[in-house]
């Protein structure tokens, strides 16, 4: 767990909590109105899908009462929750539900948390436009869109069910297929076949594969070896290749069938890239994602961003309480300058 505190000043100012809740990590941040970035709180991940919704809530109680006890045990005018796992209309309202009971989450006015999937967050971290698009690839993928009349699209991503492909979490199976198919042979030779053993510090893709069936090793460990399929594919080897040129047609896919759905096509609006596997910004998935978008979106501009969702949550709830736009542009600048806070350059979930 990592903290900042910012001294004691101005400890009657009024402040608002906003959380950025992933698979693997948890942010927490407290600023004053004005902007100041007052404490931030890292810890384990909090996806309700993935932790269970006690385990989510418990997770970021901690951490939201440790960050708001260093200031003085104030309570938040305006709580955001922006979560990963919040993709359905009755997850968002069970979660709700959930945080509401406690104090940490409530505004001593009553207003009540806003609760909403991270893409949001992620969204507001890399534009403020009224017609934008996010996509996001980390351990997972989505996209959203959002249109100046209020319109959204984005999809439900909970994986194959619901028609996904990609992510740190699905390239990490990934490698580990074509390296065991490449061991027994009913697949082509990867180099994958020694790599993808020696990072669990083992000597052959079966030894993996048993201590992966016996529970033995934890198979959330496979989105790390995501940065394996990278590095087989820049050496040219030819599965490997394949897994991060179909990735980068899902992330046009994705923007382009959103763009489609706002019928924004050939709107001049940004689309912003995030999450770590798109943040590491490696050549042979961004330059195939660029090319693409340029071609189904013209007038669009790409961004591909490293700042952390939390600080698109922490936007997102400054303005809901109203702070003015030199605030917004302080905790901009904070946030941005927190190396802690930056999101991993390695193409991993």
């Amino acid at each position: 767990m990592t903290a900042v505190n910012r001294g004691a000043a101005g400890r009657s100012e009024k402040v608002v909590l906003a959380v950025d809740g992933g698979s693997s990590k948890t942010d927490v941040v407290v600023l004053s109105l004005t902007g100041e970035l007052l404490a931030r709180r890292r810890g384990e991940g909090s996806n309700p899908q993935i932790v269970g919704l006690d385990r989510s809530v418990a997770v970021i109680g901690e951490l939201a009462r440790e960050a708001l006890a260093s200031t003085g045990n104030r309570r938040a005018e305006r709580t955001g929750f922006y979560l990963s796992g919040m993709d359905f209309t009755a997850e968002i309202e069970a979660f709700s539900a959930a945080v509401s009971i406690h104090d940490w989450a409530r505004s001593p006015a009553g207003v009540p948390p806003v609760v909403e999937n991270d893409l949001f967050a992620l969204l507001r971290a890399g534009t403020d436009s009224s017609d934008a698009v996010a996509v996001v690839c980390g351990t997972g993928i989505n996209a959203v869109g959002v249109r100046s009349d209020g319109a959204t699209a984005r999809f439900p991503a909970v994986g194959q069910i619901s028609g996904d492909w990609g992510g740190g979490g699905m390239l990490g199976v990934q490698a580990l297929w074509h390296a065991a198919r490449s061991e027994d042979g009913r697949g082509p030779k990867s180099v994958l076949e020694r790599t993808v053993p020696q990072s669990f510090g083992l000597s052959s893709v079966m030894e993996v594969t048993k201590g992966l069936h016996l529970h033995q090793i934890p198979a959330r460990t496979l989105a790390h070896l995501t940065p394996l399929l990278f590095a087989a594919a820049q050496s040219g080897d030819k599965p490997a290749l394949e897994e991060i040129q179909r990735q980068a047609r899902e992330i046009v896919t994705l923007a382009t069938t959103v763009l489609r759905r706002l019928n924004l096509q050939q709107a001049a609006l940004p689309i912003v890239l995030g999450g770590s596997v798109l943040a590491a910004d490696h050549p042979l998935l961004t330059e195939p994602v660029r090319s693409g978008l340029e071609l189904n979106a013209p007038h669009a501009l790409i961004r591909i961003i490293r700042d952390p969702p939390v600080l698109g949550a922490a936007l997102l709830v400054l303005e809901s309480a109203g702070a003015e736009g030199a605030a917004l542009v302080r905790a901009k600048r904070q946030l941005q300058a927190d190396p802690v806070q930056k999101v991993p350059a390695t193409p991993v979930g």
